[in-house]
């Protein structure tokens, strides 16, 4: 089997993402797993490597992924020139870098689209900033489902063993609540359970959580386990699918990570990002920095791969060489598992 070609974006050119890259990359082993290629600016990655401590490799800017040569030392770079140093300030928000954040994305949708990376890595844009540029997304997901023409998605969270699917992510509270629908709720069962098979579990377990407190107490503080979500977890164990649920999402994480489950599903962005977040993001409070900013955002429901740091630009932390790299290398491993099941 030849090494799956993996297409990174750079993220938001005044963020940590160019570090990441180059910190990432400097690894060599990385290359014995997969053929990177950054998609990005290599004036912005030049000056990142002024920074002290960051790695010194070889830029090597192209125009097509053919062009690359995938050596370790080497940073094969898709070079768009949508930003330059003086045009996007380290850690600042401008319409500037975030045009080029979201002509990243887009160059590489278009690469995976046609065949010519196996798979498509993120790092963090700026949703202010993209927005300022004119292009009205809130977010990564909702780019990827646009430009793939993905009407049924869903946004995978990973860390270790704790895998958490959403039925809604972007959206108000108020709103959230207003989208627990039985259809929705199913879809999005479905594409946790056939995830968890695409990750190589046979016969995957998935716990289903629920909206109000205590699951409603029977209706009592609120009627959507009873009317959606009981409906839809009955409708997947008819199809064969191991689905439990309602369960309080107070407990069901924990639950997980004892190994009940192997996914779980989220009503909502904050029920499922919270408990994901307070395990891989560590702050050491003598030291006063980040011991480890860990995580993988996983877009499923594609006709290509995408993931993700878990993570957003820092744009405090831009500039000063401190950024850890986990985040990115485990987005680039779980892009390389998923690709190798298809090619």
């Amino acid at each position: 089997m030849r090494k799956p070609i993996i297409g990174i974006t750079m993220g938001d050119p005044a963020s940590i993402g160019p570090e990441l890259c180059l910190r990432a990359l400097a690894d060599a082993s990385l290359y014995e797993e997969c053929s990177p290629i950054i998609v990005g600016d290599s004036c912005i990655l030049e000056r990142a490597m002024q920074i002290d401590g960051m790695p010194q490799l070889a830029i090597h800017p192209v125009e097509s992924v053919s062009e690359a040569l995938f050596t370790p030392g080497t940073l094969d770079v898709i070079d768009l020139h949508a930003a330059e140093p003086e045009t996007a300030p380290l850690g600042e928000v401008s319409a500037v870098a975030g045009n080029a954040a979201f002509v990243y994305v887009k160059k590489v949708i278009e690469l995976a689209m046609a065949g010519e990376v196996d798979a498509t890595v993120t790092n963090a844009l700026n949703k202010e900033a993209i927005n300022l540029a004119g292009h009205h997304f809130s977010g990564h997901t909702e780019i990827y489902a646009h430009y793939t023409g993905t009407e049924h998605y869903t946004m995978l969270l990973a860390h270790e063993d704790l895998r958490i699917v959403h039925v809604s992510t972007h959206v108000s509270l108020r709103e959230a609540c207003d989208r627990v629908k039985k259809e929705r709720v199913l879809e999005v069962i479905r594409i946790a359970h056939q995830a968890c098979k695409d990750m190589g579990i046979e016969n995957p377990r998935v716990g289903v959580a629920g909206l109000n407190p205590h699951c409603g107490e029977n209706g009592l503080f609120g009627r959507e386990e009873i009317e959606e979500i009981t409906p839809a977890i009955e409708a997947a164990q008819a199809e064969g699918i191991n689905a439990a649920g309602p369960v309080p999402p107070d407990t069901i994480f924990s639950k997980a990570r004892g190994g009940w489950y192997d996914i779980c599903v989220a009503m909502y962005h904050d029920q499922g990002h919270i408990p994901l977040k307070v395990l891989g993001f560590v702050y050491d409070p003598q030291q006063q920095k980040w011991l480890a900013v860990s995580g993988v955002n996983i877009t499923l429901g594609l006709p290509i791969i995408r993931t993700s740091v878990d993570h957003g630009t820092a744009f405090d932390q831009a500039g000063k060489g401190t950024a850890s790299p986990i985040s990115l290398l485990n987005a680039i491993s779980y892009a390389i598992r998923f690709a190798k099941t298809r090619i």
